[in-house]
């Protein structure tokens, strides 16, 4: 199977696309490395009290003896013992250690430590939230309160925000078991009914990095770098009014779950978040009693058996946890996607309809439009024309001095001038700094052909406009060709009411899913393009150590901030369908998601300008009003994804990482992976041309009006006839399950994938499947 997605993969890339993958690996210097042992809990042997017990005899049984300078104590090596969304230990080994202990009864998988990293309040009024909580008595009481516990795993929290004041809310749901850890800077009252846990995971950090400085770092749950309060005020931070950075986005910032409470996990560190860390904080959070995971964060590319993030999220979902993760930044390049597991949400990102333009007026009268949030002492007046400087003789081949790293600027050069800064390398407001130290009175920061046209605004420490390719060049053109070229920078404030929105963010990762081409990832898109939310009160909007300002929301684009937006979202649902499993949330996000603008155009992706793909969107943009009421859902169970794995040609082994349960076993045996019960719809052709029909067998179940009845609209495909049967769904009953199946029969074998959907409609719903037809080229 590998091979064969390889060579399509290579077929994929020779259709004018690239794409690119990284595997995370760890390379420490010390002879011992942290792995995580994943052990069958059933094959405790009787005569040991308990799993600890056992687990530090397995160590003591394959330990070396130890040097002088490490550990004396076999127990100093076992730094976490997981038991619920996972089961086994971390610990410290050799790799002769490691080879021993694979032998042992009862050890099902070792995996190395991986290191994953972060992938960095208009959006409820986007969303069409502020229409319901203003006229929907449930949504009324929901942004109240509310008994979900939605679980972040993140860099922490600044408790001080407004956003997490818990005036209105009772006491913790009956069902937490969470705690509040206390630590410098973070005491027992940082916790209340809005913030109701936190909890801090760094062994896996410290056994690889060493002793965190806790003079310079917060060993606690408070959070000095602000990823981790921004997304957790993104998810369910109360109602704040009169929020804005800066001046930028005056209004009133909301979570997308304002009722929901707060459980802070704090797994990430200056030098990056830990894999046995977050697997510790995912199996804490779930015994906690967490009803959503928010995971903003990923790291490489690797099987579903060997990737320890993936296997940790498959007990949560067994748990009846909804597990949310970013996507990656990785886009515009296809096959750049993290976090793809199908029982996991793959959240990409989109922007709003809000923008902060500026613009450039050279000295020639043009006029170009970018973007800032620049709002500072420092000014320039439009009156006025400042010279400017461009650093490079080819606008096509940055050099040092054109991308404006640390040292390149000569200050004789730019003193008193605008400085033409390439965008790459080095952090955009960084550059700023290094034009700022030079003496330059201004920057604009020009996209190369990587960035396209996409704009982020940023919060910059000198008056800067960032502007796309195609204006950068013309811009780049006029300073090099004319020895007295000037401009000057003014800035436009907050504008809303943009068009087109939502736009896929050129930097949102894609797919498609390079484990599994019959699962379509990213699941759906949110906003992820300047996103107000809560900010530390340690560290300046820009997050450079020079800037001195403080702010207490700030202005962020990733996939960070629309995995948060889903997890808000998915709390809403949860709480006003307790009894619905992660599938049945999923799936309501998927099948209600809208894959056109408000110009009422096909959804365009930023870095092309043209129509995106369910590769890059898809299902589509969610869509929280519809989503409460989706009419359809495809269910999915534990046992169905474990079929599902089973359909992946996973060796007894391989499988056993799944199988926490002794009578899980493979049950339903897929045809191919295409087979299991998700929403959206990819048949693979094979190599083999005599193969020319494909059946994929589908079942949903009613969770709208119990007399419900559906007909099926099929887009039409170039490439292939697809039949549905049957063609119309007549349910009698609420959760009645009633069965369908899809037919696609090659009509012409494409080159490329060919995209379409499937829809379940009647007067009130409207279910969409997205679906990807690929034929893998022949042999």
């Amino acid at each position: 199977m590998v091979e064969i997605l390889v060579k399509w993969l290579l077929f994929f890339v020779s259709s004018n696309l690239a794409f690119n993958f990284v595997l995370c690996t760890s390379n420490y210097p010390s002879t011992k490395t942290i792995y995580i042992v994943q052990i069958d809990k059933w094959a405790k042997p009787a005569l040991f009290v308990d799993h600890t017990q056992w687990y530090s005899s397995m160590i003591k049984s394959v330990t070396s003896q130890p040097n002088k300078e490490d550990y004396t104590e076999d127990d100093d090596r076992i730094i976490y013992t997981y038991h619920t969304a996972f089961h086994g230990i971390a610990a410290q080994l050799s790799q002769e250690e490691v080879e021993k202990l694979q032998e042992k009864q009862g050890v099902i998988a070792v995996f190395p430590e991986e290191i994953y990293q972060l992938h960095t309040t208009r959006s409820p009024m986007f969303l069409g939230l502020e229409n319901i909580y203003g006229t929907n008595i449930w949504f009324q009481k929901l942004s109240q309160q509310s008994d979900v516990v939605v679980g972040v795993l993140d860099t922490g929290i600044w408790a001080e925000s407004p956003s997490f004041n818990d005036t209105g809310l009772g006491p913790p749901p009956i069902h937490w078991k969470g705690k509040c850890e206390i630590g410098r800077g973070f005491d027992r009252h940082h916790c209340n009914r809005k913030i109701v846990g936190a909890r801090v995971f760094y062994r896996g950090y410290e056994a690889a990095s060493g002793k965190i400085n806790e003079k310079d770092e917060y060993k606690s749950p408070r959070d000095q770098d602000g990823h981790g309060t921004h997304t957790a005020a993104t998810v369910g931070g109360s109602p704040v009014r009169g929020a804005n950075l800066l001046g930028y986005a005056y209004g009133t910032a909301k979570g997308m779950a304002p009722g929901a409470r707060v459980a802070v996990y704090k797994v990430c560190w200056t030098g990056g978040c830990f894999s046995s860390d977050i697997l510790s904080a995912v199996d804490q959070a779930v015994a906690d009693g967490v009803n959503v995971l928010s995971i903003s964060l990923g790291g490489g590319v690797s099987s579903y058996y060997r990737d320890s993030l993936a296997i940790a999220a498959f007990g949560a979902m067994e748990k009846g946890v909804f597990v949310s993760c970013s996507a990656g930044n990785g886009g515009p390049d296809p096959v750049s996607l993290t976090n793809v597991s199908p029982w996991i949400t793959t959240v990409g990102a989109s922007t709003v309809d809000r923008d902060f333009p500026a613009v450039v007026k050279l000295g020639t009268g043009k006029i170009f439009t970018g973007t800032s949030l620049y709002s500072g002492r420092r000014t320039l007046s439009v009156n006025n024309q400042y010279p400017i400087i461009y650093l490079a003789s080819n606008s096509s081949s940055p050099t040092p001095s054109s991308l404006c790293l640390e040292g390149t600027l000569d200050r004789h050069s730019v003193a008193g001038k605008i400085v033409i800064c390439d965008r790459g390398i080095s952090p955009r407001v960084q550059k700023g700094q290094v034009v700022k130290d030079a003496g330059g009175v201004g920057m604009i920061l020009c996209n190369t052909a990587v960035n396209g046209e996409e704009l982020v605004a940023d919060s910059h420490l000198l008056p800067t406009i960032a502007v796309g390719e195609t204006t950068g060049n013309l811009i780049k053109h006029y300073a090099s060709m004319n020895k007295r070229a000037t401009a000057t920078l003014q800035f436009l404030g907050t504008k809303i009411g943009i068009k087109p929105a939502p736009v896929v963010a050129a930097f949102s990762s894609r797919g498609p899913n390079f484990l599994s081409l019959e699962i379509l990832k990213p699941d759906c898109v949110a906003p992820g393009v300047n996103i107000l939310a809560a900010w530390t009160g340690d560290m300046g909007p820009s997050s450079l150590p020079t800037d001195h300002r403080r702010t207490k929301f700030n202005i962020l684009s990733g996939t960070s901030m629309s995995c948060p937006h889903v997890s808000g979202i998915a709390a809403l649902l949860k709480a006003k369908h307790p009894d619905w499993s992660p599938a049945a949330i999923k799936s309501a996000l998927m099948t209600t998601a809208y894959i056109h603008d408000n110009a009422f155009h096909p959804l365009k992706d930023a870095s092309t300008g043209l129509a995106s793909t369910p590769y890059d969107h898809g299902a589509g943009h969610i869509n929280p009003s519809k989503a409460l009421d989706p009419g359809l859902i495809y269910d999915i169970e534990a046992q169905d994804y474990f079929d599902f794995l089973c359909s992946q040609g996973l060796t007894p082994s391989q499988l056993t990482v799944f199988a926490k349960f002794s009578n899980r076993k493979c049950r339903q045996f897929f045809a191919d992976p295409g087979g299991l019960n998700y929403p959206a719809i990819s048949p693979v052709f094979p190599e083999e041309t005599k193969i020319s029909v494909l059946t994929h067998r589908r079942t949903v179940t009613n969770v709208g009006p119990p007399i419900s009845d559906y007909h099926v609209v099929i887009s039409p495909f170039k490439g292939a006839i697809v039949e549905v049967e049957p063609t119309r769904l007549n349910f009698t009953q609420k959760y009645q399950k009633l069965s369908y199946k899809v037919t696609f029969k090659t009509r012409s074998r494409q080159k490329a994938p060919e995209f379409g959907h499937l829809v379940w409609k009647n007067k009130a719903h409207s279910v969409r499947s997205p679906i990807v037809i690929t034929w893998l080229p022949p042999l």
